[in-house]
């Protein structure tokens, strides 16, 4: 990617996470970037791609950040899923003060048939298989079931971030994922 590009789609990621998506045209982006339009049809072909490439940056970083940690943290199976929550407090609180940026994306792209749709629930599946993953060494038989009980409480720590609804929703979300996790763990050895 060219400077011209990188510099474009930094403005278009600070644009579209702050603004909306709708609310942000192809003029602004370049004008914030500091290039032209021509520069940014060149480089991306249409405003759909810039917003495609958008959330697919914002889901690596996101990807990368929370490796880290896992990779940081003590092997215990529960450890490891708590690590979770604990990465997307940090996360949220450097890069998301507004949410989840898919969730708000989500909310303006709900048609299957956008490119952008396969990006956004691409990267909440990658996190339910994450979950899976990791559930499977506190609860072989019923991952599944736990993965999902704990993608509802990352989900709605995610949203509740956004709508400042109430301080610190990860804390609690991760209170409640723990005491999930303790009853899991003894009703998969029963």
């Amino acid at each position: 990617m060219t400077p011209a590009a990188r510099r474009a789609l930094a403005a278009a990621e600070r644009l579209f996470y702050e603004r909306g998506i709708h609310a942000v045209g192809v003029d602004l982006i370049a004008a914030e970037a500091g290039v032209t339009k021509k520069t940014l049809y060149d480089r991306f072909g249409s405003k759909e791609q810039i917003v495609v490439e958008y959330l697919a940056h914002r889901d690596e970083r996101w990807r990368a950040f929370l490796a880290e940690r896992l990779d940081a943290t003590e092997p215990a199976p529960a450890e490891r899923l708590l690590t979770v929550f604990d990465a997307s407090r940090a996360w949220s609180s450097e890069n998301s003060p507004k949410g989840c940026s898919m969730v708000n994306a989500h909310a303006e792209i709900s048609d299957p048939a956008h490119p952008a749709h396969a990006i956004i629930t691409g990267q909440k599946q990658w996190m339910l298989t994450l979950f899976t993953r990791l559930a499977e060494d506190i609860a072989p038989g019923g991952a599944e079931r736990l993965a999902r009980s704990l993608m509802l409480l990352h989900e709605g720590a995610l949203v509740a971030h956004g709508l400042n609804v109430f301080p610190d929703p990860f804390t609690l979300a991760r209170e409640e994922a723990r005491a999930i996790l303790a009853t899991a763990g003894r009703g998969d050895r029963a």
